[in-house]
């Protein structure tokens, strides 16, 4: 089992930025690729970016590109998403989320955090 906890969601002004982190524990977290999705109020729950157990590989949703980056620490079972330019329709809660390859569909993960909510003004 892993266990994931999201943190570092808040109240920002468009323009502004945000690092939402997600910590782990349980297994071994350098053997997992980490995701990231968001889901407002409303709509269904959308891929935002995902890496690999090494970090080397990432990948990103349209909406996001150039904007965010998810960096992440093996050494603190850390993953983090540097959001940057942040847009109203920025607005959800924010999830994480842990399996065993980096390859496969796109929103089958293992495992989930609770969510951290992440509000944008305009």
């Amino acid at each position: 089992q892993v266990q994931l906890v999201e943190s570092g969601g808040g109240l920002v002004q468009a323009g502004g930025s945000l690092r939402l982190s997600c910590a782990a524990s349980g297994r071994t977290f350098n053997n997992y690729a980490m995701g990231w999705f968001r889901q407002a109020p409303g709509k269904e729950r959308e891929f935002v970016a995902t890496i690999s157990w090494g970090g080397i590989t990432t990948d990103y949703a349209d909406s996001v590109k150039g904007r965010f980056t998810i960096p992440r620490s093996n050494a603190k079972n850390t993953v983090y998403l540097q959001m940057n330019s942040l847009k109203p329709e920025d607005t959800a809660v924010y999830y994480c989320a842990a399996r065993d390859s980096y390859y496969g569909p796109r929103y089958e993960y293992d495992y989930w955090g609770q969510g951290t909510q992440v509000t944008v003004s305009s």
